[in-house]
């Protein structure tokens, strides 16, 4: 669990880029701009991990040196909802973010959980539920006790990934942890954080179902965000006005309760709204 509020980016900056940065550059760079958390991104991989062993635990050794939470994002690829042969293979992938993630002593390895096809909402969450069961089980055989898997709020409404649905699924597992899209979850609902006690209340909905320690330490991702009457079309940067939802709403409710989460922006610009998240926390907190 982190150790207090920390703010990074969803992959390399564009800014990193244009120094040619190379990933293990990240973790220094991003010290250098005051944040500190990492979301690497494997959202391409198949079956097995594409990154050395050797890369992974060096990209491990300069997060820890430079104070980064890394975590890493899974493959796109993913859909626990579909058919048998497309479920297994989606088994594969998610295994192999999670020991590429065991590789780089990260912490959690977010993930989309699928869509609903021809399921009903009840038949994908069994669906969901029996092809988690085997990956916890799957990722204990290899001694990997280190990594959470974390199904994500999805933001659209044909994607298995309600507020509900995740923290369902987070109830009957083991190590799995909810990773909250603020996002996906207002672009779903049409809008649905117009106040601080629309935040609210989805952090009082995750303490009543999964307890005091989850809720401190969410694992969240925060822009914003535009969408239609389907839920979510395309990602804003934190000063576009015309759309929601607005930080400084979750930062008071971010005080209010305490609460130590990992905040990854997926903005068009990353580190920029990292830090500007950053600092508008540390001006509600003071």
């Amino acid at each position: 669990m982190a150790d207090r509020p920390r703010f990074g980016p969803a992959g390399i900056p564009r800014s990193f880029r244009k120094l040619r940065a190379a990933v293990l550059d990240v973790p220094k760079l991003l010290r250098q701009e005051g944040l500190d958390a990492f979301e690497y991104q494997a959202v391409r991989w198949g079956g097995k991990p594409q990154i050395k062993r050797e890369v992974a635990e060096k990209l491990g050794a300069e997060a820890k040196k430079n104070n980064v939470w890394l975590s890493v994002h899974a493959s796109y690829f993913i859909n626990f909802c579909g058919e048998e042969g497309v479920i297994e293979a989606s088994k594969e992938r998610l295994i192999a973010c999670v020991t590429a993630a065991h590789w780089m002593n990260a912490h959690i390895v977010v993930f989309h959980p699928g869509f609903y096809g021809k399921n009903s909402p009840k038949e994908a969450f069994t669906k969901c539920l029996d092809a988690l069961k085997d990956v916890v089980k799957h990722i204990k055989t290899l001694g990997i006790r280190n990594v959470k898997i974390g199904p994500e709020t999805m933001g659209r409404k044909s994607q298995f990934g309600s507020l509900e649905e995740i923290l369902k699924l987070c109830d009957q597992l083991e190590q799995i942890q909810p990773v909250i899209d603020w996002a996906h979850l207002h672009a779903r609902s049409g809008g649905l954080f117009k106040t601080v006690n629309d935040f609210r209340e989805v952090v009082e909905e995750i303490e009543n179902m999964l307890g005091s320690d989850a809720v401190k330490n969410m694992h969240c991702h925060f822009t914003k965000v535009e969408f239609t009457d389907k839920g979510e079309k395309c990602h804003h940067t934190l000063d576009n006005a015309e759309y929601g939802p607005e930080f400084s709403m979750l930062a008071k409710i971010i005080a209010e309760f305490k609460l130590r989460p990992v905040i990854i922006s997926e903005s068009p610009v990353l580190d920029v709204d990292a830090i500007k998240m950053r600092n508008i926390l540390q001006n509600e907190i003071k």
